[in-house]
């Protein structure tokens, strides 16, 4: 992927290093949804996890300038491509005759408290609508490269539009819609809605990917396959088989391998919004 020379974001908060003092996450069923979680990429607090907790940041113990600069050099690559999704969905909601709020991305070390709670680094990159972040963990990139077998820059950069693609539902209101209809649903049919949601945003990170690569030329050989890769090595069916040794398909809350490649690949060769729209289409 080139991004080399691209800019960086200005809406990165730095807070790795920092340590977060822990309250007791829920409690009974909330903390056995959280570690059921654990076992999945991208999760959404807001959908997926009803907890509460209280946590204090105190001063980071590191600077940049005393870290590895391979992390650093990915903190870097994380901003570029922060800022190349802003400039995509600027420019895409402006055409739609909106404006498009930026979302802001912490960087983190181990767990971090967000507007949906306190979250372990285990839970994966998330975003939180109840203070429009995006949170991540450097350290979730080496667990993609090693444990889910899905390496690549192009790969990485799939992670954080996967998670600005949560961001547009929630400024297009699709996020509440989907929170409000779960609340009324049983838990299975609420667990197909979360695949919906989840699907849909793989599409718009395949739309950015769209965008980004016509306007400023970002893709390089076997980039492509590097985030079709990344998509089928998360898929709630691969998760579970390797986890469990049993696929149950009812327990799904982000979609099958095949799934999650098929609604990327529709949004990178489409480029149209319109065409993510997982919630009326049958069968995914």
């Amino acid at each position: 992927m080139r991004w080399g020379d691209g800019r960086q974001s200005d809406n990165v908060e730095d807070r790795r290093g920092s340590s977060v003092s822990r309250g007791v996450v829920g409690g009974g069923i909330g903390t056995v949804i959280l570690v059921l979680v654990s076992m999945y990429f991208g999760v959404d607090p807001s959908v997926i996890l009803d907890m509460a907790s209280s946590g204090t940041n105190r001063p980071a113990v590191t600077s940049p300038a005393t870290r590895p600069a391979a992390e650093n050099k990915l903190a870097e690559f994380v901003s570029v491509v922060l800022a190349d999704t802003e400039d995509t969905w600027r420019d895409l909601f402006k055409k739609a005759g909106k404006t498009y709020r930026e979302p802001k991305l912490v960087l983190f070390t181990g767990a971090v408290q967000s507007a949906c709670g306190m979250a372990d680094a285990a839970a994966g990159p998330f975003y939180c609508p109840g203070d429009q972040k995006v949170y991540i963990d450097l350290a979730f990139y080496q667990e993609l490269k090693n444990r889910f077998r899905a390496p690549g820059d192009f790969a990485q950069a799939y992670v954080i539009a996967h998670e600005v693609g949560h961001h547009v539902q929630n400024l297009l209101g699709i996020s509440k819609k989907v929170q409000d209809a779960r609340s009324r649903a049983s838990k299975k049919d609420g667990n197909r809605l979360s695949v919906r949601l989840e699907l849909q945003a793989d599409c718009f990170a395949g739309v950015w990917a769209n965008h980004a690569d016509k306007a400023r030329h970002i893709l390089e050989s076997g980039d492509v396959e590097e985030a079709l890769n990344a998509a089928s090595a998360i898929g709630d069916d691969r998760l579970q088989r390797r986890s469990q040794g049993t696929v149950v398909p009812d327990a799904f809350t982000h979609g099958t391998s095949e799934q999650r490649v098929h609604w990327f690949n529709i949004g990178l060769t489409t480029g149209e919004i319109k065409q993510c729209n997982t919630f009326s289409t049958q069968p995914l």
